[in-house]
């Protein structure tokens, strides 16, 4: 993959910096990946910031475990409610915490001024659908529930995720329409995982790959659905591309690398948003694999894709 003619000049030479290990992933290997990947953030230091960031339990779904909510709030005070970002994070359904993405989150909180919100969802296979979104829809409601108390204001309420947080958060939004809120004004989709059916042209093109190849996504999208991956069985709110009517959503934004498994499922996600009245900013980055802003940040391409997130988010917050 770090051959390919397509990838970007300024991502190869940092990949070629960068030690990537190679593993394999099977169902059977997920939970010493999961305590590998663990162990990583763990030993990552937190950026240097002034923001606070408190973790609080609160009810998961009814009759299921409390779930825990990782909330960012900026250092000064406010007179006012500020907006805010609900967020649910990547790790293909199977791994991943809250704390992957202190360094996403907090520049966001220092630039906008807005209160991040962070949930921990449950992970499969352990979990399998609905435990993961019905965890994310839960965390929502107590956060627009509970706005007044966190300083947030509920009617500048934006979700957004990255990778299988993406997807989630797709799923989410189609949740709270569905289920009559929390209103939301942004679905904000980084490289989301949105497609168990692993059917179009770039899920099978990328059989190789720098970060979560084919082979990876079926494990993914298997460990979240067991035998109905694939099948007539699979709920839209497990797998967001099966949804038949995209209508009636919040706003979107979604972007996504050339060179990676969920390119062509996001392609054709954001024509249907466009298509079902959504109004939808879509960036296809060229030359860029599945989270290359977070694996080589210090890029012109990754600049490029962090500036137009952070754009998005304030065009529907901070109106």
């Amino acid at each position: 993959m770090a051959t390919h003619p397509n990838l970007d000049p300024e991502l190869r030479a940092g990949l070629e910096q960068l030690p990537l290990p190679e593993y394999e992933l099977t169902l059977d290997t997920i939970p010493v990946r999961r305590a590998e990947f663990n162990a990583v953030i763990a030993a990552t230091p937190r950026p240097e910031t002034t923001v606070s960031i408190e973790d609080r339990q609160v009810p998961g779904p009814e009759g299921e475990p409390d779930i825990r909510l990782r909330i960012y709030r900026p250092a000064e005070p406010s007179d006012t409610a500020r907006p805010a970002l609900y967020w649910i994070h990547g790790g293909g359904m199977i791994v991943g915490t809250p704390e992957i993405d202190d360094a996403h989150l907090i520049p966001i909180v220092e630039q906008l001024g807005i209160v991040a919100v962070s949930v921990e969802y449950r992970l499969a296979p352990e979990n399998p659908h609905p435990a993961p979104v019905e965890d994310c829809y839960a965390g929502l409601v107590w956060t627009a529930k509970n706005a007044a108390e966190l300083g947030i204001d509920p009617a500048r309420l934006a979700l957004g995720g990255a990778s299988a947080g993406g997807g989630l958060a797709a799923a989410t939004a189609l949740l709270a329409r569905d289920r009559g809120g929390p209103a939301l004004v942004l679905q904000l989709l980084m490289c989301p995982m949105l497609d168990d059916r692993n059917i179009t042209p770039s899920s099978h093109e990328f059989t190789d790959a720098v970060v979560w190849n084919r082979a990876a996504n079926l494990i993914g999208w298997t460990a979240l659905l067991g035998d109905r991956i694939g099948t007539d069985d699979v709920s839209p709110y497990a797998a967001p591309a099966r949804a038949t009517d995209l209508s009636g959503l919040p706003q979107a934004f979604v972007d996504v690398g050339e060179l990676e498994v969920f390119r062509d499922e996001c392609i054709d996600y954001v024509l249907r948003l466009v298509q079902a009245g959504v109004s939808t900013e879509f960036h296809l980055y060229p030359g860029a694999f599945h989270g290359f802003d977070m694996m080589v940040p210090d890029t012109e391409i990754a600049a490029r894709a962090q500036a137009a997130r952070v754009a998005s988010l304030k065009r529907a917050l901070l109106r």
